[in-house]
């Protein structure tokens, strides 16, 4: 396959010269480099593709990671709206109950006041029907005794 060719020159020193590249030794050379340029060349375009797969990858995780970001800051702040409705419609309540209270114990207040009333009302009506059962008696006595015909009539008009 490879030749040789070495000429000893008249002084006796031995160069060697290489010698010439056959064609099929040259055609298989550039072949093997166009097919490390291709090899090169495919390792190149996979790292790209890849590169691209992650990048895209990476901004699709980004864009979910900002869409939750922002659905977990709605759900945050609903929960604060929330929260906030119920504390002003509980203080409501407590304003409610209190002015209820309030309210209950006017009118068991009003309620014993009228019961005293009652019961005065009813201590002076007992005091007017004694009194007037004594000036009855007395005017039967004291009108009776005076007419005797008059018992009848005030008997009758009673």
């Amino acid at each position: 396959m490879a030749q040789s060719n070495s000429r000893t020159p008249a002084g006796g020193d031995e160069d060697v010269l290489p010698s010439p590249l056959a064609p099929d030794q040259g055609a298989t050379a550039l072949d093997l480099v166009y097919q490390a340029a291709d090899a090169f060349r495919n390792m190149e375009e996979h790292a790209r593709k890849t590169e691209a797969r992650a990048q895209s990858l990476c901004s699709s995780a980004l864009e979910r990671l900002r869409l939750a970001e922002i659905r977990a800051e709605s759900a945050e702040r609903a929960q604060r709206e929330l929260i906030i409705t119920a504390e002003h419609k509980l203080q409501y309540a407590c304003k409610a109950l209190e002015q209820a209270r309030s309210c209950i114990e006017a009118q068991k207040d009003k309620l014993t006041a009228v019961e005293l009333r009652a019961e005065v009302a009813e201590a002076e009506a007992r005091q007017a029907k004694e009194a007037l059962a004594l000036v009855e008696e007395a005017i039967r006595k004291r009108l009776l005794c005076a007419n005797p015909n008059a018992d009848g009539r005030l008997t009758a008009v009673a």
